[in-house]
């Protein structure tokens, strides 16, 4: 089955799912080809509805090595492999393309045969603070090719890296479908002063009674083990349990080895940088400008300032500017910790935006600042389960489609969403169902008030380790990431690139990246609420 075959409204027109979706779920309903994980989930979707995830799942697969068993030592090895750069000493001018060959090779030092490793690779000149990620073409037989847009002038190094072998991604992919209990939950149920907690998930395995927490609007499932002596009403709160240990074998832990085969540099066997000259002076005026929002890539570093190829970034360094950019304006936060980093940055570098105190746990909010004197509200508010967030009362745990569905909209209405990083536990399915609800919501906020200014911001990459990456692993972020985006494709939302920012930024990965980049990422957001008067 191949994405072609869909026409285009399919996917990503507004003409999304505007029917009423009780209708066409009665009259035609088609179960999931793919066994479902668990008997709670059993998803009723229309004919559109399938269609569109058979070929969003269809997008992501990931090339799987030979079968049976590799041993560790035919495994790829960052160190025996290399790459070259493909005619290092031609003449680059700003706006080429380069391109990188990179040869996987296993522990003895034999080629690899076959393709599926998880790469990441970047271009920079450190004296510039300049970067930009690479697009990266799996050619199926251990080679691998590299494309980067050449977009400053100078010394233009190349850094590869090898995140996963293709080994552990498919450890990663069992893993995902085979153990989504790995990462747990529980709730406490309180009646007066006597109290209980017991086990939460998306689905629990069965034979124990549960309580069933499925919302009533989104179809959003959620189950908790009933507790013994209280009702299911009486649930007081949702925190995460912890990670199950012990879900590898001996010969599959091998693939995850920190200073190993876990985010380790690939070296060129020959120059591993070019000399750029810039563009002659006629050329200047469209350099930089790639219309098209899904170009690669999006953006890049110069002097540690973001610069998007589809539209102008514009640098609030003032925060005067970013007061006159808000004055007047509702902005809503909705999601995980990477976005919250959003609302500590605005409340930190913004004097006149107080936060007032709700009384909400720390790091878990809600939260809220507000500007009396420039009347801004700032809110915000993390995603429904699954979070991996403690505690959160149960009247907070609120799904970001019936937030959208209280939010009158309008030009002072500004949205910011992400969702991704408590989900990559979980098998896709789970992703998509929540994103379709949010998407609808999405749709229907932009039909009743366009003006509303709705952003999301992608996912981004962080440090990896043994433990880390089995939960959390870039891997799956990536493959959520690449999810979200086509589900968003040609609806009016405008995309915060935090992948490629933390992708071709000089500082160490970090799940919570550091402030230069959270200051870039609202630049960015910025940018597309208050865009420069031309």
């Amino acid at each position: 089955f191949s994405p072609q075959h869909l026409d285009d409204d399919t996917v990503s027109g507004s003409n999304w799912i505007t029917e009423n979706d009780v209708q066409h779920s009665l009259s035609q309903t088609t179960k999931t080809t793919r066994k479902p994980y668990c008997g709670y989930t059993q998803q009723t979707l229309s004919k559109r509805e399938q269609v569109e995830q058979e070929s969003l799942l269809a997008a992501i697969q990931w090339p799987k090595p030979p079968d049976g068993k590799v041993a560790f030592a035919q495994s790829t090895d960052p160190t025996h492999s290399d790459f070259v750069i493909v005619k290092p000493n031609r003449f680059f001018k700003v706006g080429d393309q380069l391109e990188v060959l990179v040869r996987m090779k296993d522990f003895q030092g034999k080629p690899k045969q076959y393709g599926g490793d998880y790469l990441q690779a970047r271009i920079h000149s450190p004296g510039l603070k300049a970067g930009a990620a690479g697009r990266i073409v799996d050619c199926h037989n251990g080679l691998y090719k590299v494309f980067f847009t050449l977009l400053w002038p100078g010394e233009v190094k190349v850094s590869v890296s090898l995140v996963h072998p293709s080994e552990a991604v498919q450890v990663l992919l069992r893993l995902r479908e085979e153990r989504p209990d790995r990462v747990y939950f529980k709730s406490s149920f309180k009646s007066g002063r006597y109290s209980e907690t017991t086990e939460c998930n998306v689905c629990l395995p069965g034979g124990l009674p549960v309580c069933n927490f499925t919302d009533l609007y989104t179809g959003e499932p959620w189950f908790c083990y009933k507790p013994r002596k209280l009702s299911c009403a009486s649930r007081i709160s949702h925190a995460k349990g912890g990670y199950l240990k012990g879900l590898l074998t001996q010969e599959e832990s091998l693939f995850f080895q920190s200073d190993v085969n876990i985010k380790r540099p690939i070296l060129s066997s020959g120059p591993d940088s070019v000399i750029v000259k810039p563009k002659a002076f006629t050329d200047l005026i469209s350099m930089d400008r790639a219309e098209d929002p899904t170009a690669s890539p999006s953006g890049y570093y110069y002097e540690d300032q973001w610069r998007s190829r589809a539209h102008w970034v514009h640098n609030f360094n003032k925060s005067d500017d970013i007061t006159e950019c808000l004055q007047g304006k509702v902005i809503h936060l909705f999601g995980d910790s990477t976005i919250r980093q959003w609302f500590e940055y605005l409340t930190a570098f913004v004097p006149d935006l107080v936060e007032f105190n709700l009384g909400s746990p720390k790091n878990v909010g809600p939260f809220m600042a507000v500007d009396l004197k420039h009347n801004i509200l700032l809110k915000f508010r993390c995603h429904g389960p699954p979070i991996r967030f403690s505690t959160v009362f149960s009247s907070e745990l609120r799904y970001i489609a019936n937030e959208l569905n209280s939010i009158v909209g309008g030009r002072n209405t500004v949205v910011a969403i992400t969702i991704w990083s408590h989900f990559s536990t979980f098998p896709v399915e789970v992703y998509i169902r929540r994103l379709r609800n949010i998407r609808r919501a999405v749709i229907q906020l932009l039909d009743r008030s366009p003006k509303t200014s709705i952003v999301i911001r992608t996912a981004n990459v962080q440090e990896l380790g043994p433990e880390v990456s089995l939960f959390n692993s870039d891997w799956y972020s990536f493959q959520l990431d690449s999810v979200m985006r086509k589900m968003f494709s040609g609806i009016a939302v405008h995309f915060v690139d935090a992948w490629e920012m933390s992708v071709a930024h000089y500082l160490p990965h970090n799940l919570h990246p550091n402030e230069i980049i959270v200051k870039n990422q609202i630049d960015a957001f910025l940018s597309y609420v208050c865009p420069l008067q031309t």
